[in-house]
């Protein structure tokens, strides 16, 4: 196997690595905010919303500097470690006495360290050769799979004990750390990007709006589903931790094996089809779930569900990298994650608030109408954009 494929096989196991230790948490989050001193949607909310306030607040300045020094795989490390150790932190504090509001602030500083892991393995993918949706597609693969396995293992694990998905999460992130010591170093140098480029964001590369905007409203239905879905399928059809992960596991399962093959096809073909297309599926699939009168049909849209959000993503990702040139793709993805971090956070709240105060049916309505609406909204500007080199070209030719 040669050296890029070997890489691009490592970086996928950790990045599929930091997406199994997060989901753990999603079917028996009610159990575990229980065990930390709180009880309730709410709890569950904002034990979602503090990490993600994190992710929000860091990914792009994880971002900055490891463009500003050339570096990438040093910072990934850095993040792993930081993230399971607030992971351990976690475990000890119901045995310190400690209430749910230190286990905020836990996860606030886990957060902090673990969207570095995340976000800078995911460009360290885009830095490699064979194209942004070859390398979108086996992030997306990877963050699929890691959802799936994550959503099924943590839902057992939950039965056993609230705590448990929280130490297998410490453990999954002591081994990226390993892995991504093993990985060669190509994140492109010369330039110092710094934090400015963050602070001017989307006046220096306007075209990065589009793909920000497709981003926070894809994240936002995954963050509807870790949330109001698990609650939905346990409250409308009576199911337990186990059962819930294992519908989650329905939508992750081929949102996780198609990504790849159509992440090349996007290559081929172009991003309009299953960026635009794609959302549009998207959301009215994620509206049927919500209609379906059985956990037979509903499960079986999940399926529907992943399939179609399989065909959007990697494309979604691949434009962040298309628009910027190489140097600029550590901050391009940075933000991205921000965009999409947004977008989980807002699944959260919004979702979560739709479901508390109008029902279940409603707040699916609102989710998937916003997909809809995104793809509808932007299907000019997704047609117009042109790759980073493209347009350099028609430029100099001008």
């Amino acid at each position: 196997m040669g050296s890029e494929r070997r890489d691009r096989v490592v970086l996928a196991v950790v990045v599929w690595c930091v997406l199994v230790s997060q989901v753990l948490f999603y079917p028996g989050l009610a159990d575990l905010v229980v065990a930390l001193g709180a009880t309730g949607l709410d709890a569950a909310t904002a034990f979602l919303v503090a990490e993600f306030a994190a992710f929000v607040a860091c990914a792009s300045l994880w971002g900055a500097l490891s463009d500003a020094t050339g570096r990438r795989l040093r910072w990934i490390v850095v993040g792993a470690v930081g993230g399971a150790g607030s992971y351990l932190l976690l475990v000890t504090l119901p045995t310190l006495g400690l209430g749910f509001d230190v286990a905020l602030v836990v996860r606030v500083v886990g957060g902090a360290f673990t969207i570095g892991a995340f976000s800078l393995a995911v460009t360290t993918l885009a830095d490699l050769e064979g194209g942004s949706g070859r390398n979108m597609g086996a992030a997306g693969l990877a963050i699929g799979l890691g959802a799936a396995l994550g959503a099924v293992v943590g839902g057992a694990l939950s039965t056993v004990n609230p705590l448990a998905p929280v130490v297998a999460a410490a453990g999954l992130l002591i081994v990226v750390a390993g892995l991504a010591t093993t990985v060669t170093e190509r994140a492109p140098t010369g330039r110092n990007l710094g934090v400015g480029v963050i602070v001017r964001g989307l006046k220096t590369r306007p075209a990065l709006a589009v793909p920000y905007a497709f981003g926070f409203v894809d994240r936002l239905t995954a963050g509807f589903f870790a949330l109001v879905g698990v609650f939905y399928f346990r409250t409308q059809f009576g199911l337990d931790a186990a059962g819930a992960g294992v519908v989650l596991a329905l939508f992750f399962l081929p949102f996780a094996l198609l990504q790849y093959p159509l992440g090349v096809v996007s290559d081929r073909i172009g991003r309009f089809v299953p960026v635009v297309v794609g959302s549009l599926a998207y959301g009215v699939a994620i509206v049927a779930v919500g209609v379906a009168p059985s956990l037979p049909l509903a499960a079986g849209l999940m399926v529907v569900v992943g399939s179609f959000g399989a065909l959007v993503a990697p494309a979604t990702m691949a434009l962040a990298t298309d628009v910027v040139p190489d140097d600029e793709r550590g901050v391009a993805l940075g933000g991205f994650n921000v965009a999409g971090s947004l977008g989980f956070l807002t699944g959260f709240l919004v979702g979560g608030g739709v479901a508390d105060n109008v029902g279940f049916l409603p707040a699916f309505l609102v989710v998937g109408g916003l997909e809809v609406v995104i793809a509808l909204v932007a299907l000019r500007a997704v047609r117009a954009l042109r790759p980073f080199e493209e347009n350099e070209t028609l430029g100099a030719d001008d």
